[in-house]
């Protein structure tokens, strides 16, 4: 009888489903940046959101088919990093910021300037929230998540385009808008992430009013998509400093007698 040949080792391969996902939100955050640079904002913004639906879904999508792997891990960061750094950045340069060069030299360089702050800004935000995502109280995000911000940057510009509002009269604004979204992201500010502490099926209940609230925010959206997104991305970014302003003044109140 002939020995037998051993088998040749397996390859390691990746698991397809959930980054399928990952890629669908990849190539909707190109498409945001190709979108804009033909001066297609609606279309570019609304990418954006899809990525931001994508990326929601594809690590939901991981867990429940126990697919997860350190390389979907890295490759969904990278894919963050296109999609809610480089897309919302070069969306709103495209859009406003470009015009800050009517204005002089100088401040044509704050323009491109503030969107390479944001662009690096969400690069440290996702730096960071990889090295300490075993460490958090996952209830909390530390900083603005770049989803969000991202959410705040497009959904201010489709509203302003969808308004007839041209860019270049709003620049200043638009270089507000970015700079805020870019230091909320590396802030310390603590965000809720509206993830249960707790494990099982008691982990994803929520009070019946958050149903009701969700059925309202579906409504608006299907009335009227970009000032509802704005509105949504406006008080959830300002939910952090409110939150820190309100633990601040029940810390420095003093004690009843």
């Amino acid at each position: 009888m002939e020995p037998q040949t051993p088998a040749p080792p397996r390859g390691r391969g990746i698991y397809l489903l959930p980054n399928l996902f990952t890629t669908g939100g990849l190539f909707a955050g190109f498409f945001a940046i190709i979108a804009a640079s033909q001066g297609r904002y609606g279309a570019a913004c609304i990418a954006i959101f899809v990525a931001g639906i994508l990326d929601g879904i594809d690590g939901r999508v991981a867990r429940l088919t126990n697919t997860q792997s350190e390389f979907g891990v890295q490759y969904d960061s990278l894919a963050d990093l296109i999609s809610f750094g480089m897309a919302p950045a070069l969306v709103m340069y495209h859009w406003a910021l470009m015009s800050m060069k009517l204005d002089g030299m100088t401040q044509g360089r704050i323009g491109w300037l503030a969107a390479f702050l944001y662009a690096a800004c969400a690069a440290l935000r996702l730096a960071r929230f990889n090295s300490q995502v075993g460490t958090v109280d996952k209830r909390w995000f530390i900083g603005l998540a770049s989803p969000a911000a991202a959410g705040l940057m497009a959904s201010f510009v489709w509203t302003c385009h969808e308004l007839g509002l041209a860019g270049e009269d709003l620049r200043y604004a638009a270089l507000a808008v970015t700079v805020v979204a870019a230091l909320l992201m590396v802030s310390r500010l603590r965000y809720n992430s509206f993830k249960g502490s707790g494990t099982g099926p008691r982990a994803e209940r929520v009070p019946f009013v958050a149903l009701l609230i969700a059925l309202g925010i579906l409504i608006a959206l299907w009335v009227d998509p970009p000032k509802t997104l704005l509105a949504a991305a406006s008080l959830y970014a300002l939910s952090g400093p409110v939150l820190w302003f309100w633990r601040r003044r029940e810390g420095a109140r003093p004690e009843a007698a």
